[in-house]
């Protein structure tokens, strides 16, 4: 909406729910599922495609059984590149 310091408190907000949801999901834990659904929407919403993909396919492969190790390593690259993306946005300003 032109609300430039909106823009980066929503942006400086989600790099850090992506980390901490991306170290969470690292371990694996019983609500993993779970993590990957809010990670999803959270990226969605800023707009985060590549990371709300990812987080959809480790969301998909938890609750079919399959290996999530695959995805979840891609969870973690799509989550660097977005923070690396969303740094140079905040100090660009």
């Amino acid at each position: 909406l032109g609300d430039t310091s909106l823009e980066h408190e929503v942006l400086a907000m989600f790099a850090g729910q992506a980390a901490e949801l991306n170290a969470a999901l690292a371990q694996l834990p019983s609500d993993a599922a779970a993590l990957a659904h809010k990670l999803k929407g959270s990226a969605r919403a800023i707009g985060a495609v590549h990371v709300a993909t990812a987080a959809t396919e480790l969301e998909a492969a938890l609750r079919n059984g399959t290996d999530p190790a695959e995805p979840l390593a891609a969870l973690n690259d799509t989550i660097s590149q977005a923070r690396e993306a969303i740094d140079a946005i905040l100090h660009r300003s």
